[in-house]
């Protein structure tokens, strides 16, 4: 049976991502934060395993890494994400922008480290970080946005050094653009469903090969520059 982690499980994108890997056969590691109070995480039918998890937190990843130890991760999907403050140039509120990079930018490469090698165990050894085109120095048009775009910006470049650092163990990184998607973040008026969001990302996902490790793709499968 192929397994998959993820992160921020218990909502939006990270639920849908649970609910659709558990219809397909898969176990599911699901962690969140309260899994006490993710109710529609814990009513999906199939091998669903809950972990409560903080990505910040270093000790409990190593926690859960050992307690799983044994077990070969197919995919690890790091979906945990924060969008930080909508504030405007001139009200910067730092200490929740180094909050914001603790999340998107150090949460997936803290991820990485301590499960690396139960990616490296298994038979599709993939790491998917979900990143947004608004971390793409070229296609920022509108500006703004400085405390989320820093930090998946950020998470951009991890995952390229990332795809570079673990081929040497047949671990491919890809970074994933899931559009603007109609989640507590986007807003519901966003363009993009969360369903047709997941079945494209679904889509990638299945196509990637060991030779497009380090690539930026858009949930509709075309590339997005850096």
């Amino acid at each position: 049976m192929p397994t998959v982690l993820i992160t921020g499980a218990n909502k939006g994108i990270g639920l849908a991502f649970a609910k659709s890997f558990a219809v397909d056969g898969w176990k599911v590691h699901a962690c969140c934060r309260q899994p006490d109070k993710a109710v529609d995480l814990k009513s999906i039918e199939g091998n669903v395993a809950l972990h409560k998890l903080e990505v910040t937190d270093g000790l409990r990843l190593a926690g859960l890494a050992r307690e799983i130890v044994d077990e070969p991760i197919d995919i690890l999907i790091n979906n945990a994400g924060y969008f930080g403050p909508r504030l405007p140039f001139g009200e910067t509120d730092y200490d929740d922008w180094a909050y914001t990079f603790l999340v998107n930018s150090m949460g997936p490469l803290r991820m990485a480290e301590h499960f690396v090698e139960h990616v490296a165990r298994s038979e599709r050894r993939l790491i998917v970080n979900i990143s947004s085109k608004m971390g793409s120095l070229a296609a920022n048009e509108s500006g703004g946005g400085y405390v989320y775009r820093s930090s998946k910006a950020a998470l951009n470049m991890v995952s390229k050094s990332l795809a570079i650092d673990l081929q040497e163990k047949g671990v491919s990184v890809i970074t994933v653009h899931p559009g603007h998607v109609q989640t507590d973040m986007g807003g519901e008026d966003a363009p993009v469903s969360i369903s047709k969001s997941v079945s494209g990302l679904r889509k990638v996902i299945a196509n990637v090969t060991e030779a497009d490790t380090g690539k930026f793709y858009n949930y509709d499968g075309s590339i997005i520059p850096w």
